[in-house]
């Protein structure tokens, strides 16, 4: 099998770690930065990587980066059009990656969501926490950045602070209610394909929000009852991914 992953850094340790465990497994393996990949539309669709036409692959992996994800993706949907199968799909990582657009179709779906709404502007603060339920209130990039941005605001002041500053930059955002940790459980479940491989609990480091290891965080292998796979497997699909990482928020009996 000769398989393709696009990512910008090969060196980079996940990069590394997905071409090691394919090799090990008898893949031919290639790295190649999407923004060198040249795309050719005509009677005959191609691909070139450094003027030369691109070898034959039976199988592409994205690992394409938010700053540039126009291009890559792009790219992918080239290869998808050449009928080469990928791991995931354009479509999917684009939909994953709009954080209300994942949310609407989760919610459409039948899946709980937390209160959520969109924001281009700082008028009407209140009406806007009242409809996501009250203080506190979680405020993110609708479109991710290389940095992820995460606040709390707990009063209407902080909040409008964070949005003015925010949106003056030129980024739309999402508002969620923001529940407290301590009653909740943040779980994380990696799905590949209909089954789920494997979940995590996980805590931020004190003071912290964002809850990865390279941000501090612990995380911890837990058992969950069968529904969970299947509500985690069901949202992976209805967003379009074969592989995901999907966050379940357990909280007083309610998973979102």
């Amino acid at each position: 099998m000769h398989l393709t992953i696009l990512s910008r850094k090969p060196g980079i340790y996940t990069t590394r770690r997905l071409a090691q465990a394919a090799r090990l497994r008898g893949a031919r393996v290639r790295v190649l930065d999407p923004m060198r990949v040249e795309v050719h539309l005509g009677e005959s669709p191609g691909a070139y990587y450094g003027r030369k036409p691109l070898a034959r692959t039976d199988v592409v992996v994205p690992r394409i980066a938010p700053s540039v994800q126009a291009y890559g993706l792009a790219v992918v949907n080239h290869f998808e059009m050449m009928g080469v199968p990928t791991l995931n799909r354009a479509a999917g990582i684009a939909a994953s990656r709009n954080k209300m657009r994942a949310l609407q179709l989760l919610a459409a779906s039948g899946i709980p969501v937390p209160p959520t709404m969109m924001a281009a502007n700082a008028s009407e603060l209140k009406a806007l926490v009242e409809r996501v339920g009250g203080l506190p209130v979680l405020i993110k990039l609708l479109t991710p950045s290389e940095r992820p941005l995460v606040m709390v605001c707990e009063s209407l002041q902080s909040m409008e602070a964070a949005l003015e500053a925010v949106l003056s930059m030129g980024h739309n955002l999402v508002v969620q209610r923001y529940v407290r940790r301590k009653r909740e459980r943040d779980l994380r479940a990696l799905v590949v394909g209909e089954k789920v491989t494997a979940w995590v609990e996980r805590r931020p480091r004190p003071g912290r929000l964002l809850h990865t290891l390279a941000r501090g965080a612990k995380l911890k292998s837990v058992r969950v009852p069968d529904a969970l796979d299947e509500l985690a497997v069901k949202a992976a699909g209805v967003v379009g991914l074969e592989v995901a990482a999907v966050d379940l928020l357990e909280a007083a009996g309610v998973k979102r």
